[in-house]
């Protein structure tokens, strides 16, 4: 039987993986234009860098890098919420994908910056 933190592991990895290809479908369906091509590129990379991190914490070889790589999920959630907004307010995409998406990407932020206050011993 699995212990909370290693579910919990395996939950947000796959959360945060389903995330990443759920935006790779959405950065399909923008405009073909230099604007839309380097939101496109700045979204890609921030969105799957959320995952990437969190694979890399996971395989620390101590608690000082698994904060590290959770910290750097954590900055790439920020990014990937800011590139989101822009997208939107610019009216670049009017649909309500582009919300779903920006919604799951405050729900990792929240969920990686509960846990980092965790590892800094705050609750």
């Amino acid at each position: 039987m699995q212990n909370c933190s290693s579910k919990f592991q395996i939950d947000i990895k796959t959360r945060v993986y389903q995330f990443s290809l759920e935006v790779i479908k959405f950065l399909r369906k923008l405009p073909d234009n230099q604007i839309s091509r380097i939101l496109t590129n700045q979204l890609l990379r921030s969105s799957t860098s959320i995952g990437a991190n969190i694979v890399e914490a996971q395989a620390a070889s101590s608690k000082n890098d698994f904060r590290k790589f959770i910290n750097y999920a954590l900055k790439s959630a920020n990014e990937t919420k800011y590139w989101f907004s822009l997208i939107n307010d610019a009216g670049i995409v009017t649909d309500d994908e582009i919300l779903s998406l920006l919604n799951e990407a405050d729900e990792l932020t929240k969920i990686l910056g509960a846990s980092m206050l965790k590892l800094r011993g705050r609750k």
